[in-house]
Formats: C-alpha cells, sequence, structure tokens
C-alpha cells in the first residue's frame, strides 16, 4: 500500500510543513530550492545514482548479505532516547488517532526493533533506503535533510571483532570499487572513549554530552570543542585540557600497545577491554590486508548513544582533482560500530542481540563523482537502449511496430519515434543524440526483398541481412560491444 494511503492527510501537512518552506527570492515562484536540503534527481543523477548503489549492492551480497525494509515512519518512541542530542532532529507527525510517529534518522533503530519484535537471533542484513534529519543542510558538502543511506550489519552472538573485522573489509572494498581516491579509516572504541573521560575526571553523567562534542573534531577546531566543552557543557577547563592531550593521538597498533601501559587508562578495566578487543581487530585486518587503511584515533567519538564497542568512521584523504579544481570537502563517506544494547532495548524481557554494522554515506559520494564528471565534461546516458527502428518512408508505422515487437520479444532494448510519418534523418540525429549503437531500417525495398538493414550509428556502415536471422545478429554485435 503506498505511503500517502498510510499516513493520513493531517501527518502529511504537519510533516509538509517542517520539509518545505515559502521559496526565497531567488527561485523566482519556484516549489523549492536546494538550501531546504532536499533536491529532485535528473534521469542523469540517477544513472550515476544508480551506478554507485549497484556496486555498494553487490558488495553486500558478495559478503552473505540478505536484503530487508522496513518502514518511512516509526513510533516516535520507538527513536527517541536512540540518539542523545541528534533526537531533536528528527521529524515529527502526529497520526489522527492520537500516535506519536516520526520519519526514520537513521536505518539502524528500526533495524533493531524488527529484530526484537520478530525474535530474531542472528541475521546479516542490508537495507537501502531514505531517511531524514531537520539539520542545517550543507549543500556543498553533499548534506541534506533527506538522503539515501545504504546500511550492512550483522546481528548475532559470535566470537570478538570477527564481524567488525568484515564490516571494515567490507567499507575498504567499496571505497576502492569507487575510485574516489585515497582514504583512511579512523577506529577507536566506546570502552576506550569512556575510559578516557573517566581517567581524565569527567563526571559519568557528562559522558554522552562530552562524547557529542569531542565527535565535532572532524568539523571543529580543537579550541572550539574545548569551549563548548567547558563554556556550554560545565566541565572543568583541567579536565579538558587532559582530554585535549588523548584525543591528538592516532596511530597504528603499536598506540594500542602504548594505551595498554598508560597510567591512566591501564586503571580503567572498560579501556582495557575496549583495548584488548581493537588489538585482536588489528590481527584480523592485517589477515585481511587492510591494516595499513586504518588508523586507530582516539579524537573518534560517534555521537550515537547506542554504540558500545568498536566504532569507525572512513575520509577521504583527498579527492581526485583537476587542474583549476578545488579539493573537496565531504567529511566521512561510511561509519559504524558496535551496539550492543540496542535490541534489549526493544525487547520486554531485555534479551541482547549483538550488533555490529556501517553505513555508506551515498550522497556524499554522489557529490563527489558528480564533481568530478562536471570537471571533465562526461556526458551519460539516460537510457539504456540499444536499437533504433526507422524507416525511410511513409506509412510504414505497421511495419515499425511488427519490427519493434519481434525485438522486445526477443529481450532487446528497443525505441521508435512516436510519428506516424518520422524523416529519416531526424530518426538518425535522435540516436546520435541519445547514443543509441544500432539502426534498425526497414522500407520498401527491405520489405520486397525480405532483409533489414543494420546501421552502426558510429560508422555509419550499413548492411542487409536476412529478416529471420535479424535477432541473431544483433544479439551477436550487442555481445562484442
Amino acid at each position: 500500500m503506498p505511503l500517502l494511503r498510510l499516513l493520513p492527510r493531517r501527518a502529511w501537512a504537519a510533516l509538509l510543513s517542517q520539509l518545505l518552506r515559502p521559496p526565497c527570492a531567488s527561485c523566482a515562484g519556484a516549489v523549492r530550492c536546494q538550501s531546504q536540503g532536499t533536491r529532485d534527481l535528473s534521469p542523469q543523477h540517477m544513472v550515476v545514482r544508480e551506478k554507485i548503489l549497484d556496486l555498494v549492492i553487490s558488495c553486500f551480497k558478495r559478503h552473505g548479505a540478505k536484503v530487508m525494509d522496513t518502514p518511512a515512519f516509526e513510533l516516535k518512541e520507538i527513536l527517541t532516547e536512540k540518539y542523545g542530542e541528534d533526537s531533536g532532529l528528527m521529524y515529527d507527525l502526529k497520526d489522527q488517532g492520537g500516535e506519536l510517529l516520526s520519519l526514520r534518522y537513521d536505518l539502524t533503530v528500526p533495524f533493531a526493533r524488527y529484530l526484537a519484535m520478530n525474535k530474531v537471533k542472528k541475521m546479516k542484513r542490508y537495507h537501502v533506503g531514505k531517511v531524514w534529519r531537520r539539520e542545517s543542510p550543507t549543500i556543498v558538502q553533499g548534506r541534506y535533510r533527506e538522503f539515501c543511506q545504504c546500511d550492512f550489519d550483522i546481528a548475532g552472538q559470535f566470537d570478538p571483532m570477527i564481524p567488525d573485522a568484515e564490516c571494515l573489509k567490507i567499507m575498504c572494498e567499496i571505497l576502492s570499487g569507487l575510485q574516489l581516491g585515497d582514504f583512511l579509516i579512523k577506529v577507536n572504541d566506546r570502552r576506550i572513549v569512556d575510559g578516557v573521560f573517566a581517567a581524565c575526571g569527567v563526571p559519568e553523567s557528562k559522558f554522552r554530552a562530552i562524547c557529542s562534542s569531542i565527535d565535532k573534531l572532524d568539523k571543529m577546531a580543537w579550541k572550539d570543542v574545548r569551549h563548548e566543552m567547558v563554556a556550554k557543557k560545565g566541565l572543568a577547563p583541567e579536565v579538558a585540557d587532559r582530554i585535549g592531550d588523548y584525543v591528538q593521538c592516532h596511530g597504528g597498533v603499536s598506540l594500542v600497545e602504548q594505551m595498554f601501559q598508560d597510567p591512566r587508562l591501564s586503571q580503567n578495566k572498560q579501556a582495557l577491554e575496549g583495548l584488548g578487543d581493537l588489538k585482536l581487530l588489528f590481527e584480523y585486518l592485517t589477515l585481511f590486508g587492510i591494516a595499513e587503511k586504518i588508523s586507530f584515533d582516539l579524537s573518534l567519538a560517534r555521537g550515537l548513544d547506542y554504540y558500545t564497542g568498536v566504532i569507525y568512521e572512513a575520509v577521504l584523504l583527498q579527492t581526485p582533482t583537476q587542474a583549476g579544481e578545488e579539493p573537496l570537502n565531504v567529511g566521512s563517506v561510511a561509519a559504524g560500530g558496535r551496539y550492543d544494547g540496542l535490541v534489549g532495548m526493544f525487547d520486554p524481557k531485555g534479551h541482547k542481540v549483538p550488533c555490529v554494522g556501517l553505513s555508506i554515506g551515498v550522497e556524499r559520494i554522489f557529490y563527489i563523482v558528480e564533481q568530478r564528471m562536471k570537471t571533465k565534461g562526461e556526458k551519460v546516458r539516460t537510457t539504456e537502449t540499444q536499437v533504433f527502428v526507422a524507416t525511410p518512408q511513409k506509412n510504414f508505422l505497421q511495419e515499425r511496430l511488427k519490427l519493434i515487437t519481434e525485438l522486445w520479444d526477443a529481450g532487446i532494448k528497443a525505441e521508435m519515434l512516436y510519428k506516424n510519418n518520422p524523416k529519416l534523418l531526424t530518426q538518425l540525429h535522435y540516436c546520435e543524440s541519445t547514443g543509441i549503437p544500432l539502426v534498425v531500417i526497414i522500407g520498401e525495398q527491405e520489405l520486397k526483398e525480405g532483409v533489414i538493414k543494420i546501421r552502426s550509428v558510429a560508422s555509419r556502415e550499413e548492411v542487409a541481412i536476412k529478416r529471420e536471422n535479424l535477432v541473431a545478429e544483433i544479439q551477436k554485435r550487442l555481445s562484442e560491444s
């Protein structure tokens, strides 16, 4: 059933009032502009997006994931208190019956709710879908209020760090396959983050609030983050300075070993557990051949409240640039982590299902690819038409219809102009402008001789083929191209 029929009119009115604002002066009466955080995707955009999604999904399938989907909206109580300070960014709806609903903020919480409701204890799944967030959009960095997420998650009780390592391997495969440039995946562990806070003297009641501030280090300078923690969140300046000593540390497995000897962290049980898991994780990453792409980074915090263990985030070190092009700054392009307690929040008896997963930032990746194509002046075919059915003569519509039916029935992608008597030059120009590789031409002479002419659009060469051999000849040519 369509979503519009599931939600009452009042609920959609509430949603639209948040998504849409009056047009800005520069829009000259348009319905919406990009500054509102939404966008229309043209056929050219969709071709590029589908190629990106195909690569991502094929990787998920290669690692054995099943596909699933969840509703675009959930009961508000399902989503609240799962995102920390970001909970205020949810889009709320009000149902006529009094139910409080919200559009999904991510794909992770609905997945956890699904596992609990259906008593699923083990699952490897991927999910591609839209999510909505009421944050200030930054179009130049590929940030929108409505955007697509591509998630891969492994749910179930398994030996430590094996699923986590596979998630990082998947992230590397996708980012390498997309050829976006050199990248680095930062890893940390929520237990280490909390251990650092405890060792530095942060009151436990402020852990999540301070974690949210630390999570902004990829967007803000340390001095600004420090100011926020001290001035806005009431943290003692000396405590903030001690945290600053840690968040500047990053490296490989040698840093993990170094932290084991740290006078403060070595006294914290949680931190030691996290460090032990990271050490094991690096062993598996070495076996996967991706350890050089991974950095243990103590500044990584991941602000969402539901993370409980290993966390990770991929950033591009640089994007490919052409002469005169400025490097693109889009922030992280993939992220994820372990959330062992989330499913238990939805289970009446509190039964936990350990989970770990990742999310690919499709919008930011799409923005990078889009900008690269603009710089290179690349054109995109918006259709997959393989053959165009043409005629040089009038009153040949019926023969064209018979011919195109034969091609369609053989599984060949074909088109023709919707005119009784189109000019041949118009038909050929259409093929050249849309990138259709082959033209089949039928006229009085071809009909009399029982042949069809096949024309290569690129070389403009024509050959006559017996009508009964046409499909086989086209399929042969297409397989060779």
